[in-house]
């Protein structure tokens, strides 16, 4: 105990000092200022909306197409459990750092001006390998997870101004702005803001699902296919697994021992927007949305809706940073510009980084089943199987689970039952998430190929008979 207690004090004396180099060097004492009210967020309240706002974006659009392809109750079910694991494997993630930083701190290594990242706690706790697997991992991830914006930007864009072609080169530059935001620890106004908008677009569908009315005829025979229930309960598995930036928010608190719960708090309220979205427009519309992976297709057009468009388009933009930023650090660190205070400096060097994934979008213009690819195949990894390994290593030892920094949760108490959690987790998400999962995206994402070739100029745009409008 007295080690734990040591741990905590060393860990908190340092983020004190942190908190206070940070207020100097706002060059202003008030703390009310509007720099500080805009620009620094560190508590508690920032990590909530930063995760609740990264959590879900464009996804909200794509899971009415999950509930058409795996049925209402499976799409209910999956997302509360999905929503869970997602939660519990955060959690797990901020045990580590705090276990890794606690390691640290006693040996007084300083993280004035490093931010500390994924790939590295696996380093200082389980060596190198790890290191290099995390790496690899979360880098795919988050490139594609960028990719995956820039994608959803150019379709949503269409239900405004169907005219424009390549609207990617337009979204890749306006995206490209965020190498200017230097951490997370500067995101507190975007992430409030864009918690606002997803919240307005999730209860825009609800409410203009019901309004509408079911179409006539509608049928709702999902699931009908097994390659179409798992392509729907990996993009579910996809919508949860937004936390591998876990990390870098938990390092722009100024206490991030208090972490812990807040991943799962955040989980609580996505539930309040994506099951009664979801469940309005797919009982409005039914198997139709088979056909239309993105839910502002099928829904009249209004005043409404276009704020809907416009609001998810900048929350994209928002999204974008969250996945680029963890790209841009690891950047920073390979060309030796992390530690450098200018700005612009650091924005130049990040430049190579938003390139190819700019690329990446022009090639692959699928917004529903690429989420679903990414999710069995790198999802699964990210934050589910290597999290609960991570763990289960990490404190193998009866010395390690002994001098742990961090206690056991209450509603978990023993060790034997969080390894068994723990397995129960890397067996599931691999079995289901990465072989099924993986097998169903796969074949839907190739179809998709073949159906609209790469390079495509008009993305999720309507079949030949409304060619009329190019």
């Amino acid at each position: 105990m007295s080690s734990e207690k040591q741990a905590e004090e060393a860990i908190v004396s340092s983020l004190n000092e942190t908190m206070e180099h940070e207020e100097e060097d706002q060059g202003d004492n008030s703390i009310f200022s509007v720099k500080s009210l805009l620009w620094h967020g560190g508590s508690v309240y920032d990590a909530w909306f930063s995760c609740a706002s990264n959590q879900v974006a464009q996804v909200l659009l794509t899971l009415p197409y999950s509930f058409s392809q795996m049925g209402m109750l499976s799409g209910i079910i999956l997302q509360v459990f999905y929503g869970v694991l997602g939660s519990w494997t955060a959690y797990l993630i901020s045990v580590l750092y705090i276990e890794y930083r606690t390691r640290k701190e006693k040996e007084n290594v300083s993280f004035k001006n490093h931010v500390i990242q994924w790939f590295e706690v696996l380093d200082g706790l389980l060596g190198p390998y790890w290191k290099a697997i995390g790496l690899a991992f979360n880098c795919t991830f988050l490139l594609f997870g960028s990719v995956i914006q820039l994608i959803a930007c150019a379709s949503n864009i269409y239900y405004i101004n169907d005219k424009l072609d390549k609207r990617t080169y337009i979204f890749g530059a306006c995206c490209a702005t965020t190498v200017f935001i230097p951490s997370f620890h500067n995101y507190r106004i975007w992430s409030f803001l864009g918690l606002g908008m997803t919240t307005y677009t999730a209860w825009y569908l609800t409410i203009a699902a019901l309004v509408h009315g079911q179409v006539e005829g509608v049928t709702h025979q999902g699931p009908t296919k097994l390659v179409l229930y798992f392509t729907g309960a990996t993009n579910i598995l996809y919508t949860f697994g937004g936390h591998a930036v876990t990390v870098e928010i938990m390092h722009a608190m100024w206490k991030p021992q208090k972490f812990k719960y807040i991943y799962l708090l955040a989980t609580l309220y996505v539930f309040t927007l994506t099951i009664p979205s979801a469940s309005a427009v797919y009982w409005a519309f039914g198997d139709q949305l088979l056909n239309h992976s993105n839910a502002f297709s099928l829904l009249p057009h209004s005043a409404w809706r276009d704020a809907a468009v416009i609001l998810m388009l900048i929350h994209q933009f928002i999204t974008f940073g969250f996945a680029c930023t963890p790209l841009y650090f690891v950047w920073e660190k390979v060309v030796g510009m992390h530690d450098t205070k200018s700005i612009c400096l650091r924005a130049v060097s990040r430049l190579p980084v938003v390139i190819p994934i700019w690329f990446l979008a022009i090639i692959f213009p699928f917004f529903g089943p690429i989420n679903s690819a990414v999710g069995s195949l790198l999802v699964s990894f990210t934050v589910y199987i290597i999290p609960a390994l991570a763990h289960m290593l990490t404190y193998k030892s009866a010395s390690a689970r002994k001098n742990a920094a961090e206690k056991l949760p209450c509603f978990l108490p023993s060790w034997t039952a969080i390894y068994a959690v723990n397995t129960a987790i890397v067996i599931w998400v691999f079995v289901v998430g990465f072989g099924l999962g993986g097998w169903a995206s796969m074949t839907n994402f190739i179809k998709q190929v073949d159906t609209f070739g790469l390079f495509a100029k008009c993305y999720q745009c309507p079949p030949s008979p409304s060619s009329k409008h190019h």
